[in-house]
């Protein structure tokens, strides 16, 4: 291997996450091709919030056609949104090759999965009440189904990222990961003027509402940041409880990838295919809340076991 395919190479490994918690399906596909993007955009001086900014758009504009009763309209739909989901996969990329990152990045990459998804399922309501009989009658009933569907998709969303960034906490440090604690969120907050600088006060105090949402669903994980903080004041945990908590919470970060993208777009274009698009809610609302509550509940096992064991004095 040459000099030049080595760095390559070596660069594209540093654009990824971590082997840990990468998906298969975004190691074979998106993430090749959001690492061409990264490269032409960093070659361009394109920042990778101008790249989400641009998913944003591309998205939206794959929920649109899903709202036709024409499987190629919805094709073309299918098609932006994973055009869309290369450039999601391209602004993390291009922020850890550039080393650019912010908390405003952070904030808009969430959102604009937000907005793709919000527009796929008015799309979905939309097209239900003028092709469904069922929900032709009862038009109400796809948008009380949508809104809940949303809510859960939402939940399901934040903590396959806090479990994310958890784990790599562990195996990265506090470099290599987003961890956020929102005790120093609001106290940052408290610094920043409404009437000042009104945007960023609002960028903050909806992130810092995420996670507290975040930490709130993952009590036991809490009391272990905790302990940490009072076993390890100096914020250096030793490797070998690095090491014992990334081995327990690796089997979960298959989970965690179930959660994201690419399971459900696969769920969503199968019940696109089947002309059928309500079958989508169904499989958000039944089968992704139980890989939820599950992964909550084994998660938090997990924490509190080594929460027993800081105390116990075992590292």
């Amino acid at each position: 291997m040459s000099t030049e395919e080595s760095e390559k190479k070596s660069s594209y490994r540093d654009s990824l996450k971590s082997m840990d918690t990468e998906e298969h399906i975004d190691l074979a596909f998106y993430r090749p091709i959001g690492y061409a993007w990264a490269c032409l955009a960093a070659k361009l001086g394109i920042t990778p919030n101008v790249i989400t900014i641009a998913s944003i758009f591309l998205g939206v504009g794959a929920g649109v056609c899903f709202g036709y009763n024409s499987l190629a309209i919805n094709i073309v739909g299918m098609l932006l949104l994973i055009w869309a989901n290369s450039f999601d996969s391209a602004d993390g990329q291009l922020a850890r090759m550039t080393k650019q990152y912010s908390r405003l990045g952070r904030i808009l990459d969430g959102v604009s999965g937000d907005f793709w998804f919000a527009a796929i399922y008015i799309a979905i309501c939309i097209r239900e009440n003028q092709t469904s009989v069922i929900f032709s009658s009862h038009p109400w009933l796809i948008w009380l189904i949508a809104v809940v569907t949303g809510i859960c998709h939402a939940k399901q969303a934040a903590m396959a990222d806090y479990y994310r960034q958890f784990h790599l906490y562990f195996l990265k440090g506090e470099a290599g990961s987003e961890l956020e604690n929102s005790a120093e969120l609001k106290q940052k907050l408290r610094q920043i003027s409404w009437k000042k600088d009104f945007f960023r006060k609002l960028a903050l105090t909806t992130y810092t509402n995420y996670t507290v949402q975040q930490e709130a669903t993952a009590p036991a994980m809490q009391a272990l940041r905790r302990e940490l903080a009072l076993r390890f004041p100096s914020g250096v945990i030793p490797q070998s409880f690095r090491d014992a908590f990334r081995k327990a919470s690796l089997p979960l970060m298959k989970y965690t990838n179930i959660l994201s993208f690419n399971w459900r777009t696969i769920a969503l274009f199968t019940a696109l295919f089947l002309k059928m698009p309500w079958l989508y809610f169904a499989f958000e609302l039944v089968v992704l809340n139980g890989l939820l509550l599950y992964m909550i509940v084994r998660h938090e096992r997990i924490c509190r076991n080594f929460t027993i064991d800081l105390k116990d004095g075992k590292y």
